[in-house]
């Protein structure tokens, strides 16, 4: 009796750990390459709430393991990290990989949108599912997108002259993300720059920069508020545009359930930061005022002549993409009809 006993017992406890074995490899873990750090906003209020959603949605069998800050490699390498499989998702921010994303520019041109928004909900209309730029860029670099975040329209910062008119563009050294906000600076007089968040700093410190076109709400993240001495609060000179995208050997490997939360996460993740951002646009002007950094507005009648100047960037933009066989034409009016106007 005592040897049947202990033989059932034995029986027991080896489906037990097959059981155990079979909810191990039940759950999924995905490596998430992220080049911003954890003091930027963009990761607490998208990259937290993406990972927090799906580990709610999967009850915990999904699982994300973040690496921000370049741990797994640089911006500009975020694609080559997915598609070689070092991450399995990453956050592409497409002006630092021109060559391979520059339809995606379309949101970073000047007076395209009010809020972010507005100019995230239109990106993700034209990167995900069979939107232009998704057929044109995103599928053929092997890479399906998961949340799509534009910023708030971005502003001028400067060490030394405030910017109250538009001949104060001219001449001056300004940090660009690239792409089109190449094209926005070139049009002001300005000299564009082309540089990442973090080198900001040093270079303005260094006296290599005049100021930079930025969305305010990042002053902080990369101390700027330490050498900028002024922003112009009432210009629209663009955005940035980052993105989530999933590797598709990856996204192939997974249960059509698990797609659908790491869909249903990127949304609510986008969401999230865009309705953040907005709400907090004007909070950043008070607050860097109170660190020395005085909010001023353009000149009476100077920001029609801005205006004016920056009339030709979209029309240029598309047509230096046509004339190299990429759809810019089409883009910008895809774009244009996501917005609205």
């Amino acid at each position: 009796m005592k040897s049947k006993f202990t033989k059932a017992a034995m029986a027991g406890c080896a489906v037990l750990a097959l059981q155990g074995a079979a909810l191990a490899q039940d759950k999924v873990v995905l490596k998430f390459a992220d080049w911003m750090s954890l003091s930027h906003y963009t990761v607490s209020q998208a990259a937290v709430p993406f990972m927090d959603k799906v580990k709610e949605l999967s009850d915990g069998k999904l699982e994300i393991q973040h690496f921000p800050a370049e741990q797994l490699g640089k911006a500009k390498d975020a694609l080559s990290l997915v598609q070689s499989g070092v991450a399995d998702i990453a956050n592409i921010s497409p002006s630092y990989i021109p060559d391979k994303f520059a339809l995606t520019s379309v949101a970073e041109l000047p007076a395209m949108f009010g809020t972010a928004c507005e100019g995230s909900k239109a990106v993700a209309k034209l990167v995900e599912g069979d939107g232009i730029i998704a057929e044109r860029e995103y599928k053929p670099n092997n890479v399906h997108v998961l949340t799509s975040i534009a910023y708030a329209p971005y502003k001028v910062g400067t060490v030394k002259k405030a910017i109250r008119k538009a001949d104060d563009f001219r001449g001056l050294k300004l940090r660009t993300a690239g792409g089109a906000m190449d094209l926005t600076a070139a049009a002001l007089g300005a000299i564009s720059v082309r540089m990442p968040g973090p080198d900001i700093l040093p270079s303005m410190t260094r006296g290599t920069l005049d100021g930079a076109l930025f969305p305010l709400q990042s002053v902080r993240v990369f101390d700027l508020q330490t050498v900028l001495k002024h922003q112009t609060t009432d210009v629209s000179l663009g955005s940035f545009v980052t993105t989530y995208v999933i590797s598709d050997r990856v996204w192939q490997t997974l249960s059509e359930e698990n797609r659908k939360i790491l869909t249903e996460a990127g949304h609510f993740a986008a969401n999230a930061h865009c309705a953040y951002v907005d709400a907090e646009e004007p909070k950043a002007i008070e607050s860097l005022a109170a660190d020395g950094v005085a909010p001023n507005t353009m000149d009476e009648g100077e920001l029609a002549i801005i205006e004016k100047e920056l009339a030709g960037v979209q029309q240029q933009w598309a047509k230096s993409l046509d004339d190299r066989g990429r759809p810019g034409s089409d883009t910008l009016k895809a774009f244009v009809e996501a917005v609205g106007k």
